[in-house]
C-alpha cells in the first residue's frame, strides 16, 4: 500500500480488481479515472479498434491515396468541460487537437446565426441582434423566449417536445435555429425531441461561462483525438488491454467472474443491445436476477437513430467556414456540411451529415450530392463531387424522447453500466458517455459490495 500512497492514493482505499467491458469512450473513460482512483483495471474490447461510435476509418480518396476518415462527423463543444479534461489527462492538448470558434449556424445563404467573442450573456443578445435574415419580430421572438426559459430555471414538463416548447416561436428561427440545433445536439427531429433535455443543453452551453458554446472542431482523426491517448495512458499504468476479445459470460460467486476470471467489480461499457445480451446470460444469486431483468427490461425499450456521414471531394473547393448550416428538408437530407480541407484534411474533402436519417444508403447519397451542388454552388462553381465513401451508423444514438426512461448505472452490488444511454441529464453525446463513465468509476469504492 506503500507504493498507492506514495502515488498519491489515500490510505483507506481499498484496491480492486475492476472489469470494464467496451473500449468506447465511455468505457475508456471508467478505464481512466478507475485507475486514477488506485484500482487494477482490465479493459475488454470486442472489435479490432478502440473508441466505438467515434473513431477512425480506413479510406481511399478518389486518387487513390489512402486516408483516415471518422465513422461520423462529431464536434464538441465549449461546455463538454468533463470531456476536456479527460483528454489533458491522457496527454492531448484541446487547444491544438480542436479549433475553436465562437457558436456560428450560418446558412450558406448568410442567414443565421453567429455568436461574437463576448462575455455570457451579451454574446447570445448581440448574436440574436446582429442574425442575418431575421426580422425585428425573429429576433424578439426568440429573446422573450430564451428570458422565460431562464425564468423557469430551463425546466420544463417532461412530456414536452421541442416543437412544444417553441409553438410561438417565429417559424425562421424555428428553421434557421432551433431545429438545426436540436437535432445536432439531440439527433431527433424537434417535433419528437425532449425539451427537458434540450433545454438543458441550451443552459449549459449558452450561459455555462465564457466560451461554454464555442463550436470545438476536431482537427485530427477521433481516434487520435482522445482513444489511442486514453489506451496509451492506461498502458503506462499498467491496465490490461484485451482488444479484440468478446466478453462471452458473467458469473456472481464469491466474485464477479467474467469468463471465469475473477474481477471485484464489473463495469459493463458496452452498446445497450450488447449489455442486454450479455447480461440476460449471467449467472447469479436471484436477487441479483431480478435486478438484470428489470435493467434489461428498461433498456430494451430504447429506440435508436441513425447518422449518416457522406464524405465527398471536389477540386478546389474551400467554404467560407469551416461549417456550414444546410437548409434540410424531404430531397435535401444534410443539416451540415463540414470543409475538412480548413480541419487538418485533404483540400476540398467535404463531410455531409445526416442526423436522425432515414432511407437507403443509396437514395441518400444522391439526395446529398444535389443538395450541395445547389446550396453550395458559389464554392463548387459546376465543377463536380466525387462521393468518396458513405457511412451509415444505424444506431448511432437512442432517440432523445420527451419522458424517456432511461436504464440505471448501478443494477447490482459490484456490477455497473456506463454509456451515453444510462441514465444522466445530457442527450447520447461524447459528453454524456465520458460524465457517465467516470461517474460509474468513481461509485465503485463506495459501492455496496465493494471490497
Amino acid at each position: 500500500m506503500a507504493g498507492l500512497e506514495s502515488a498519491g492514493i489515500g490510505k483507506n482505499v481499498s484496491v480492486q480488481r475492476i472489469a470494464v467491458i467496451g473500449g468506447g469512450w465511455a468505457g475508456l473513460a471508467a478505464a481512466v479515472q478507475a485507475s486514477q482512483n488506485g484500482h487494477h483495471v482490465t479493459l475488454f474490447e470486442a472489435s479490432r479498434q478502440w473508441g466505438g461510435r467515434a473513431r477512425a476509418v480506413p479510406s481511399t480518396l478518389p486518387d487513390g491515396t489512402e486516408r483516415t476518415l471518422d465513422n461520423g462527423q462529431h464536434i464538441l463543444i465549449g461546455a463538454y468541460t468533463e470531456t476536456l479534461e479527460l483528454m489533458r489527462t491522457v496527454g492531448v492538448d484541446p487547444n491544438t487537437a480542436l479549433l475553436r470558434l465562437p457558436l456560428c449556424l450560418q446558412f450558406p445563404d448568410g442567414q443565421g446565426l453567429q455568436l461574437p467573442d463576448w462575455p455570457v450573456p451579451l454574446d447570445v443578445l448581440a448574436g440574436v441582434l446582429q442574425a442575418k435574415g431575421w426580422a425585428w419580430a425573429d429576433k424578439w421572438s426568440l429573446l422573450r423566449h430564451a428570458l422565460r426559459w431562464q425564468i423557469n430555471g430551463f425546466h420544463c414538463a417532461e412530456e414536452l417536445s421541442v416543437a412544444g416548447l417553441c409553438t410561438d416561436l417565429s417559424a425562421r428561427v424555428m428553421q434557421t435555429l432551433v431545429e438545426p440545433l436540436c437535432v445536432s445536439a439531440l439527433n431527433t427531429p424537434a417535433d419528437r425531441a425532449s425539451a427537458k433535455v434540450f433545454l438543458r443543453v441550451l443552459k449549459d452551453s449558452l450561459l455555462g461561462g465564457k466560451g461554454g458554446s464555442n463550436l470545438l472542431l476536431p482537427r485530427v482523426d477521433l481516434s487520435a483525438l482522445f482513444p489511442l491517448a486514453a489506451t496509451q495512458w492506461l498502458q503506462n499504468r499498467c491496465a490490461t488491454l484485451r482488444l479484440g476479445q468478446r466478453v462471452q459470460r458473467l458469473e456472481r460467486t464469491a466474485q464477479w467472474l467474467v469468463d471465469g476470471e475473477a474481477f471485484d467489480a464489473v463495469l459493463c461499457a458496452c452498446s445497450s443491445s450488447a449489455a442486454s445480451q450479455l447480461l440476460t446470460g449471467t449467472v447469479a444469486d436471484a436477487a441479483t436476477q431480478s435486478a438484470i431483468q428489470s435493467w434489461v427490461g428498461v433498456a430494451q425499450q430504447l429506440q435508436f437513430e441513425a447518422i449518416t456521414t457522406v464524405y465527398a471531394q471536389g477540386a478546389q473547393i474551400r467554404l467560407p467556414q469551416p461549417m456550414l448550416a444546410l437548409h434540410s428538408g424531404r430531397q435535401a437530407p444534410a443539416q451540415f456540411v463540414f470543409d475538412r480541407g480548413q480541419l487538418g484534411g485533404p483540400a476540398g474533402l467535404l463531410a455531409f451529415v445526416v442526423s436522425a436519417s432515414d432511407g437507403e444508403r443509396s437514395s441518400l447519397q444522391q439526395d446529398v450530392v444535389r443538395q450541395a451542388q445547389q446550396q453550395l454552388a458559389p464554392w463548387l462553381q459546376n465543377r463536380p463531387l466525387q462521393v468518396v465513401q458513405t457511412i451509415v451508423e444505424k444506431r448511432a444514438t437512442f432517440a432523445c424522447t420527451p419522458g424517456l426512461v432511461r436504464p440505471p448505472q448501478t443494477i447490482a452490488p459490484g456490477l455497473l453500466v456506463c454509456g451515453d444511454y444510462v441514465q444522466g441529464p445530457y442527450p447520447a453525446t461524447l459528453e454524456g458517455a465520458v460524465r457517465s463513465g467516470l461517474a460509474a468509476a468513481d461509485s465503485l469504492s463506495s459501492a455496496p459490495g465493494a471490497r
